[in-house]
């Protein structure tokens, strides 16, 4: 979770200028069925299409890079700790 006081409209300043997308994330970030899901997909023993799919489906997520990115240090987009 974020450790940002949410509460803050200073917390917020750069939501002014972020995209649609970027918005969205941050609000999907901090749900905690997604946190529960990414994780649970990011450990499974390899690439699970039908996991991955599905994730992507509930989330509305995409992957952009190849398919197996959710294994790679690139898609840390997708990981709320991550990108907090």
């Amino acid at each position: 979770m974020p450790s940002t006081d949410w509460r803050s409209p200073a917390a917020y300043a750069h939501a002014k200028s972020i995209s649609a997308a970027g918005f969205a994330w941050e609000y999907l970030r901090r749900d905690e069925d997604y946190r529960r899901d990414f994780h649970r997909v990011r450990r499974l023993p390899r690439l699970d299409s039908d996991a991955q799919t599905a994730f992507s489906e509930r989330w509305g997520v995409r992957f952009p890079d190849r398919p197996d990115s959710l294994r790679r240090p690139g898609c840390a987009i997708l990981d709320a700790v991550a990108a907090a």
